[in-house]
């Protein structure tokens, strides 16, 4: 693809549609009772279209780096997209990863993947050349090789970097600095946050020398002139991540594909989020968390899911407006097109575990201000296309919250074939105004799920997975030959406005195929697909069922 002016796609703040000032709303007063139901006041509806897509992280992609990136393979995952019908391209969050490469434990909420930049692409830009690609390593074709495949990355857009500097034309210049103009509010100190981070070699922020760690300004101004290189090099591969994510997403959209993200609810303690804004979450005098996040037991973990993120001090978030929230959703907003809000039970309370313990079982839920939050997001943008991640353990005051504001929630296939008849999980007790998924990123593919045996020690016995496994065959009146095929009609078919299928399913792919597994710490994000895996085949039968269910876009 040819190369495209980064000023083509990035636009001044107040250029921003999401960023409109919309019409003040009040907040409304939510009546509660002891014994009784909550009930809501509806503020707004947000519906979306009949239509559907596929959940696939960019790292997901096939190709020579041993990484998914932004080059070709993305844009033909994109043609395939639009030649099956589909209409949505569900992605994981797109920030730096960090602890377990994980896309959820980032070092910013703000910041882009660089690990994503394609090489080709900066062929193209003149700053690589062949040479550079040539000799690349083997990496494997069907999952990622952080390690090989992050020095390879690493080292290329370091070459990038000294090209750009020694002979970069004007109009790249001057494209950069619209971009450092454009991501003032937070680029310069990510830049300034990895650039620290690597004289300390990759050390915790909290445990750099005391003055850096509390951002002493004498010791900051200090840093910044011994590293201002390494700090440009940080604003320069931002640069690169945004101007080709927003290429793509500029060439999706042109296909009438809109780009589902995803925001967690949580940062991660080693992030720039806490290092420049400690006094909005719940840490001690050295910068070390008091109480951190997780969920309790569930069918993922008997022992729960101990997260260690941070947990925020909301009463400081509310006393100015939930500032940081407003600029991160304004911040996600401008690179995507809706947005999977993770964890949206944690909106309305959080379960708070000690710092220390090594399970989440010990935890207590602690009520948030999401009414409030929320109502402060309202007042910010005109529209807010929000996904409610309504999964786990969901009281009546998550779904309180949810409904107040229209938000479609979630429901999981996979979930479905447990208890009875009233499984909100189940496609005939979906509404409208819901999201129906095969699985998601944290689920065993449908192929795998069908064929699991319970682990040693896990909450599911056989005999539950049996008569699950049973009940879910007479609910589809499957044979169980091509279970994949049967649980996409199954979403494609129901009530639920967006469909999602994660391509793991499309393709049929066993329990290898897995992306995640909660509360395990290795082996996870790494998978796959492999090159001639989207057949015409798939896509002409992903189309006629796309069209047979009334979910084709209007193009």
């Amino acid at each position: 693809m040819a190369s495209l002016r980064f000023s083509s796609f990035i636009l001044p703040p107040s250029s921003f549609p999401n960023r409109s000032p919309a019409p003040v709303e009040s907040v409304v007063d939510l009546p509660t009772t002891d014994d009784g139901p909550l009930t809501t006041h509806r503020e707004t509806e947000m519906h979306f279209s009949r239509s559907c897509g596929i959940l696939l992280h960019p790292t997901s992609l096939p190709g020579r780096f041993g990484i998914g990136d932004l080059g070709s393979e993305a844009y033909n995952f994109a043609d395939f997209l639009a030649a099956s019908g589909q209409s949505l391209w569900q992605v994981l969050p797109l920030g730096p990863p960090g602890f377990g490469n994980s896309p959820y434990q980032s070092y910013s909420a703000f910041a882009g993947n660089t690990y994503l930049i394609s090489p080709e692409h900066l062929l193209g830009d003149n700053l690589l050349s062949e040479d550079d690609l040539e000799n690349a390593p083997r990496f494997p074709a069907d999952s990622v090789d952080f390690g090989r495949s992050v020095e390879f990355k690493n080292a290329l857009l370091e070459k990038a970097f000294e090209n750009f500097k020694r002979h970069a034309p004007a109009q790249a210049r001057e494209d950069f600095h619209d971009f450092d103009q454009y991501a003032e509010g937070w680029l310069n100190d990510y830049a300034m946050f990895r650039a620290v981070k690597e004289r300390h070699s990759g050390a915790v922020w909290n445990t750099w020398e005391p003055e850096l760690a509390r951002r002493d300004p004498e010791a900051m101004n200090r840093s910044r002139q011994e590293l201002g290189d390494r700090v440009e090099a940080h604003k320069f591969f931002q640069y690169l991540f945004f101007k080709q994510w927003l290429a793509l997403k500029a060439y999706c959209n042109s296909k009438g594909i809109k780009i589902i993200g995803d925001m967690p609810i949580f940062v991660a303690h080693d992030s720039v989020d806490v290092w420049t804004h400690p006094h909005l979450f719940k840490l001690d005098g050295d910068g070390t968390p008091t109480v951190v996040a997780g969920v309790p037991p569930d069918d993922f973990s008997d022992t729960g899911q101990l997260w260690g993120n941070p947990l925020y001090d909301w009463k400081r978030m509310q006393a100015d407006d939930f500032e940081w929230w407003v600029e991160r959703s304004a911040a996600t907003l401008d690179i995507v097109d809706i947005v999977r809000m993770d964890h949206f039970r944690g909106f309305a309370a959080c379960w708070e575990v000690p710092a220390g313990e090594e399970t989440a079982e010990k935890g207590r839920w602690v009520e948030t201000p999401g009414h409030e939050l929320f109502a402060a997001l309202k007042k910010a943008f005109e529209e807010l296309p929000v996904i409610a991640e309504n999964l786990g353990t969901i009281t009546p005051d998550v779904e309180v919250l949810r409904e107040r504001f229209g938000f479609p929630g979630m429901r999981v296939l996979q979930f479905a074939f447990g208890g009875d008849s009233r499984n909100p999980h189940l496609p005939h007790n979906y509404v409208s105004n819901t999201v129906a998924y095969t699985g998601t990123h944290d689920n065993d593919t449908t192929t795998g799920w069908f064929n699991s045996q319970p682990r040693e020690g896990a909450i599911r016995t056989a005999e539950q997975v049996a008569s699950e496994r049973a009940h879910c065959l007479k609910y589809l009146d499957s044979d169980g030959s091509r279970i994949h095929w049967d649980f996409i009609r199954a979403v494609m078919a129901s009530v639920a406005d967006l469909a999602i299928v994660p391509l793991q399913d499309l393709l049929g792919l066993d329990s290898r195929a897995r992306m995640n597994v909660p509360a395990i710490e290795e082996g996870n994000w790494g998978w796959r697909f492999q090159q001639g895996s989207l057949t015409d085949e798939m896509s002409d039968r992903l189309r006629e069922m796309t069209e047979l269910y009334g979910r084709m876009p209007e193009r």
